[in-house]
């Protein structure tokens, strides 16, 4: 029970010390998985803000993967955006992955893990390097499939958020693990509303 008590102290005391940029980051973040949920283009403006400003306060605290992963969701953000507003475009309509599309996420998932870990461990300070790894690895997957509007994006991108949630509160964000807990619970209702939309 002690133990517990000082663990929630620990928590309080850290959200009391989030700063007001945390704040905005993760107001920007709520609005863009709202906006995904509910399959609007608008996600991509709002994810562009939260990108910034979350690659502000990975930098601070060495979390380096997850840097690259935001500039990844920068280019990803653009490119969804663009093949968004094209309604001709491959990215219109929401569907299922083809098993080429399965085939290349997985890749992406693998090649990435290791290409960041090695980069992690040889040339970083990171005290975290496999972890920091796998969250990014899940989430560029998940990424590429939410830019095709493809319903697997969830998926990868929960798995990421699975792995994320532990390892933002060792950094002590813990706004950033509410989000990401919230992010959680979002993406399982985007799942379930975007399958509906597939049957229809």
């Amino acid at each position: 029970m002690e133990i517990f008590n000082s663990y929630l102290i620990s928590i309080v005391k850290q959200f009391y010390g989030t700063t007001w940029l945390e704040f905005v980051g993760v107001f920007f973040a709520v609005l863009q998985v709202l906006l995904a949920k509910a399959n609007k283009v608008w996600l991509y403006p709002c994810g562009i803000i939260s990108i910034c400003i979350t690659s502000y306060l990975y930098y601070e605290i060495h979390l380096y993967a997850e840097i690259l992963l935001q500039l990844y969701y920068l280019i990803m953000s653009i490119y969804g955006w663009m093949l968004w507003k094209n309604k001709k475009g491959e990215g219109s309509e929401i569907s299922l992955s083809s098993d080429s599309e399965k085939r290349k996420s997985i890749l992406i998932v693998i090649v990435t893990f290791f290409f960041l870990y090695f980069i992690l461990i040889k040339y970083t300070n990171s005290d975290v390097p496999l972890w920091d790894a796998m969250v990014s690895a899940f989430a560029w997957a998940g990424m590429w499939l939410l830019a095709k509007r493809k319903i697997e994006n969830w998926i990868y991108l929960n798995i990421s958020n699975l792995i994320s949630i532990p390892l933002l509160l060792h950094k002590g964000l813990i706004l950033y693990t509410l989000l990401t807990l919230f992010l959680f619970i979002i993406a399982i209702f985007g799942y379930l509303d975007w399958k509906k939309n597939i049957k229809k």
